[in-house]
């Protein structure tokens, strides 16, 4: 693997054991290449239900999401150490497949990391998937990590 190939890495993690095995891979990629992470967790705002107007409720689960997020990081940070990899991390709010996509875009990412839930061809029908919107639309190489078969 050419040194200079993949430079900046944004990892998009969610908490699943793929989101956790995406970390990994990504890490190793970053070390490899002597490059920099971006680790990315999204607050999936468009999720909230449209009659629950209660403003309590609502800061109630963005600080949910708050605090999942910052155990990320954490999670993030400990793979930089043992990588020896320089790692930045952002929170954005909203539609993980477009925050993912965006930022990619701006910081001028050379790939995308990003964990596959496994859902099944009746859930992605009806929900989307984020990894394959990303993998659709992104304009860099995208690695999607599945869990490890026993």
């Amino acid at each position: 693997m050419g040194r200079d190939l993949y430079k900046k890495i944004l990892i998009a993690t969610d908490g699943s054991e793929n989101g956790a095995q995406a970390i990994n891979a990504g890490m190793e990629i970053a070390r490899l290449s002597q490059g920099k992470v971006y680790a990315l967790y999204v607050i999936d705002n468009t999720c909230y239900p449209a009659e629950r107007s209660d403003p309590r409720w609502k800061t109630a689960m963005e600080e949910q999401f708050k605090t999942f997020g910052l155990e990320m990081t954490a999670m993030v940070e400990e793979a930089a150490k043992v990588a020896g990899v320089d790692v930045e991390f952002v929170t954005r709010e909203g539609h993980p497949a477009e925050k993912i996509l965006d930022f990619a875009e701006k910081k001028s990412v050379d790939m995308i990391v990003v964990g596959s839930l496994g859902k099944t061809d009746v859930e992605r029908f009806l929900l989307g998937s984020v990894s394959e919107k990303v993998v659709r639309n992104a304009k860099v190489p995208v690695l999607v990590v599945r869990a490890k078969s026993l």
